[in-house]
């Protein structure tokens, strides 16, 4: 299953931090960012999940975001999670 979520209306490198501190515009993921074209790649992402069925999938920026970070850092899935977990500005789960 997929829904589709919003995607923030706020440009990354305009996201505000604790402190009143901001992403860097040189920050190489917000770089990278800047790069791809979400909407396009979400469509083609959709496409391939029930709407009605299963457990709903992750939304492309996280899957496609996740898959980047570990490619580019080569580790493993495991450690995948393990960084993203480790970002203080993303809410616990």
């Amino acid at each position: 299953m997929y829904r589709k979520v919003g995607q923030p209306d706020t440009a990354l490198e305009n996201f505000e931090l604790p402190f009143n501190s901001q992403l860097s515009p040189e920050n190489r993921w917000i770089m990278m960012a800047s790069l791809i074209p979400w909407s396009e790649f979400e469509a083609e992402y959709r496409i391939n999940f029930s709407e009605e069925r299963g457990v709903p999938a992750l939304p492309f920026r996280i899957a496609l975001g996740a898959l980047i970070i570990k490619e580019k850092l080569g580790i493993t899935n495991r450690e995948t999670v393990e960084k993203i977990r480790e970002n203080p500005y993303l809410p616990n789960s």
